[in-house]
């Protein structure tokens, strides 16, 4: 077995090379990234809670930093830390499914993640990875990735809300086989408001929840 060093400079190594990424401007599947790529990730040999996110938005692309936005404000609030714990890449790891930051439609959305990324890295990404106490698979294709990467493709339901509603499934499911623990969620934009008015239990039951599992985990060191 490869000695930590070996292995942390490996893991170095491989986030040297996505974050030295251009495959969705030199050999894109569709049309390329319409602007220079700059590839945002914080991952760690020793972090226990992933944060599968979706890409960055405008600001993030900007700053380098993932979720220094509004949207970071409401999903640093949904997990019960603050930015200090939130940015201590020793204990928490974010890894979008989308690299960089896609640009947006004619109407000013973010355009889903490129599909170069999961395609070219995550596979090798995750191998090199520790195994996740927790992960937060925010947003659908997040989901379907993390759960099918971790044998529970057959709980991704039909669209997101089914999903996120069957989160106790997918919690006691990971946790019965001893494996990570994953809260499917949705993206904390502003444009998910009114799905989390619609649907109650999210902020009544499954966020206190999800905090109290990252404050046990984080606790643990």
């Amino acid at each position: 077995m490869a000695s930590n060093s070996t292995s942390d400079a490996a893991l170095d190594a491989l986030v040297a090379r996505i974050r030295a990424c251009r495959l969705c401007v030199e050999a894109p599947r569709g049309a390329p990234l319409p602007h220079a790529p700059r590839p945002v990730l914080r991952v760690s040999s020793t972090a226990r809670i992933l944060v599968a996110s979706q890409a960055p938005g405008t600001k993030v692309h900007l700053s380098g930093l993932p979720f220094t936005d509004a949207s970071g404000d409401r999903l640093r609030a949904w997990m019960g830390v603050g930015s200090d714990t939130f940015y201590d890449v020793a204990r928490i790891a974010i890894a979008p499914m989308g690299f960089c930051f896609p640009g947006q439609d004619a109407k000013g959305a973010d355009l889903p993640p490129r599909r170069e990324c999961a395609a070219a890295w995550h596979d090798a990404l995750f191998a090199a990875l520790p195994n996740f106490a927790l992960v937060l698979a925010v947003g659908r294709p997040a989901q379907a990735y993390h759960l099918t990467r971790l044998g529970l493709g057959h709980l991704v339901g039909r669209g997101l809300t089914e999903t996120v509603a069957n989160w106790r499934a997918v919690r006691a499911a990971a946790a019965a086989g001893g494996h990570t623990m994953v809260y499917p969620l949705p993206h904390p934009s502003w444009r998910n408001t009114g799905w989390i008015r619609n649907n109650p239990f999210f902020e009544a039951e499954l966020l206190p929840a999800l905090k109290a599992d990252i404050a046990r985990l984080l606790l643990r060191g």
